[in-house]
């Protein structure tokens, strides 16, 4: 959990350019239904897809 969300998925932030896996992923998610956004994490240099904490996921990736 991050700041009362929950991490579905991490992404390096040093991805090949113009690519851009974390936006992929959270459209995806939002096109099931599941309220993902990227967030950044400063700390480990990567992006986060994350959704609220009380949101219920059957994804098997959920950390």
């Amino acid at each position: 959990m991050v700041n009362g969300r929950r991490v579905l998925e991490r992404f390096p932030a040093g991805g090949p350019r113009g690519s851009w896996p974390a936006e992929e992923f959270a459209h995806a998610r939002r096109m099931e239904g599941t309220p993902a956004e990227v967030v950044m994490d400063l700390a480990t240099d990567a992006f986060l897809v994350v959704v609220p904490g009380d949101t219920a996921v059957s994804s098997p990736s959920v950390l």
